[in-house]
């Protein structure tokens, strides 16, 4: 199998997929731009990149052999997400990898901007010696209003907790005990956010919600002097609002590592703004995170294409390769229970409903049996390229719609699987299976038509 290195990742990253007899690993020794990239992938089972890299829907329509792209950080901007699943391709990435250092970086930027450090320096640098113009406040007694509390949005809470700050979070999964836990007291609405910060920082994924979310409306409900960290991404505030909001006064200072267009163009105003901070994207840029994100990307690729482990993908559920061994049998008989009601089934089919009884109920992830319960089942309908990675998007493009059970009733069977098929209201066929001990016994015990 070969495993294309699109992007500069760690030498020890590399060498644990060189040391696998199973793979062929090609290092490229520039980033190419799409038109390149495409006469290169067409037998390659893996991509690994960084940000530089963007693996487009044209990049993975030439990439037939394709299995999965192995983003080295935590940002998936730069992979066409939909695409791949369409293609069947998993898309994983290494959130743990870079957290302690984009935190840090984070606390330095508010460090900086409450301090006016940058702009002393220059100042400095300059032969001036302007002590009073770079009067700073205090982050002792200040409130840090942290949006996103996840991996990185808690290691810098903890960290301004530690400096005597009050935090306040936004994050509608994060656990109130976990909040607590941490110190931290979480608000159900940003606007409680923006009335009670003195700092704000932001640890969000652009998404459609997040995309333009700090923009002149949010900016107006802010506390007055209020500052602006972003380590996140730069697609979250919109820029010329930013700018405006500075130029007013409504915000004292910005600390940006992050930007809508990047390189950060020469002549972009934030360049020449004296109350912004700012830093050319390095929120993973330490020795440390990109060591522990080359091996962690390693072992990632070479876990799922090896033994279909599935980690830290954000396309499929998580399955470690216990689990997989765990539920193999169950998605054999699975896949051939939904095959076999797809057979039978004499009308058009919108509904289906999967019964884990007996053992099965205890199972830990059912996922990806259900998964394969739709492969068997939509075999028939010559979908192009089916596989378990874009089986549940296909279904729902089909108009089939899948419902699960865990169910503790008595069954005569210990390992248990009951597949009802549906028009509309109306049962047009189900069926049972279990199996006895290996994948050599499956069978199918009740069929009701």
């Amino acid at each position: 199998m070969k495993v294309l290195v699109c992007d500069p990742i760690s030498p020890k990253g590399i060498a644990l997929l060189q040391q696998r007899p199973e793979f062929e690993v090609v290092v490229l020794p520039k980033r190419l731009s799409e038109a390149e990239l495409l006469p290169v992938v067409k037998d390659i089972a893996a991509m690994v990149v960084r940000s530089e890299t963007k693996v487009t829907a044209k990049v993975i329509e030439g990439a037939p052999k394709l299995k999965v792209v192995g983003r080295a950080g935590v940002g998936i901007d730069n992979v066409d997400v939909p695409a791949a699943t369409q293609h069947g391709v998993v898309v994983m990435n290494t959130p743990g990898g870079n957290t302690i250092t984009t935190a840090e970086l984070t606390f330095a930027m508010i460090l900086s901007v409450a301090r006016k450090i940058g702009q002393a320096h220059c100042s400095m640098a300059n032969g001036k010696w302007d002590k009073k113009q770079f009067q700073g406040t205090e982050l002792f007694g200040k409130t840090l209003g942290v949006l996103g509390v996840g991996r990185i949005g808690t290691e810098v809470a903890k960290r301004a907790i530690a400096f005597g700050m009050k935090v306040v979070g936004y994050d509608p999964f994060l656990p109130e005990a976990r909040a607590r836990a941490i110190g931290i007291e979480i608000v159900g609405e940003l606007d409680q956010v923006y009335r009670d910060a003195d700092f704000i920082t932001i640890h969000l994924l652009a998404t459609e919600q997040t995309r333009g979310m700090l923009n002149a409306a949010a900016f107006a409900k802010m506390k007055p002097k209020v500052s602006i960290v972003n380590c996140a991404r730069g697609e979250i505030i919109v820029e010329d609002d930013l700018l405006a909001a500075l130029d007013s006064g409504k915000v004292a200072a910005a600390g940006l590592d992050v930007f809508v267009e990047e390189p950060l163009p020469a002549d972009h105003a934030f360049r020449k703004h004296p109350s912004i901070t700012l830093t050319p994207h390095l929120g993973a840029s330490t020795q440390e995170a990109q060591e522990k994100c080359g091996i962690e990307v390693a072992e990632v690729i070479a876990g799922y294409l090896l033994t279909g482990e599935v980690r830290n993908a954000v396309n499929l559920p998580y399955l470690d390769a216990k689990t997989y061994e765990q539920v193999r049998p169950y998605m054999v008989l699975g896949e051939k229970l939904g095959k076999f009601v797809s057979q039978l089934a004499a009308v058009q089919v919108d509904r289906l409903h999967v019964t884990y009884g007996g053992k099965a109920q205890e199972l830990p992830n059912i996922d990806p049996i259900t998964r394969a319960i739709l492969m068997g089942f939509l075999s028939r309908a010559a979908v192009k390229d089916l596989n378990n990675v874009n089986v549940r998007s296909v279904a729902s493009t089909l108009g089939v719609t899948v419902e699960e059970k865990r169910s503790n009733e008595p069954v005569t069977f210990n390992e248990w699987l009951h597949l009802q098929a549906f028009r509309g209201q109306e049962k047009v066929i189900s069926a049972g299976g279990t199996f006895f001990g290996s994948l050599d016994n499956l069978c199918i015990v009740r069929v009701f038509s």
